[in-house]
């Protein structure tokens, strides 16, 4: 992928609507649904992923440009969720056949992610 401010600002011209469209997407269902559980981030991860395997695949059999892939895949779907790209990436790997990095990556990034959060709270107590 190229580095160029044309491709920052691809990227930046996605995020903006994908964050939006997350932060939109959450107010919705959580005024409909409530607190209780969280439908929105479970919805737009899921959603995230389809739309990440549906938009890499049918760019790279069009041959898209790599500017519009990165305002789709980088701007608006990876402000819109980073699960879509942790899952593609997961597919990734398992593809290549590198199946023991694949499963460090797939397992080790919910499980440290937590791990990481539950230290950022802890941290975050002592000020």
């Amino acid at each position: 992928m190229a580095s160029s401010p044309l491709m920052a600002l691809s990227i930046a011209s996605g995020a903006i609507p994908g964050a939006l469209c997350r932060y939109y997407l959450t107010l919705i269902f959580t005024q409909k649904l409530g607190r209780h559980f969280p439908y929105a981030t479970l919805v737009i991860n899921l959603s995230g992923a389809l739309l990440m395997g549906f938009c890499t695949t049918l760019f790279q059999f069009m041959e898209m440009s790599p500017y519009f892939s990165a305002l789709v895949n980088v701007g608006f779907l990876g402000s819109y969720t980073t699960f879509s790209t942790y899952q593609l990436d997961s597919s990734n790997l398992i593809r290549r056949g590198n199946y023991k990095r694949a499963l460090l990556y797939w397992a080790g990034s919910p499980i440290l992610g937590f791990l990481c959060v539950e230290a950022g709270l802890i941290f975050a107590r002592q000020f």
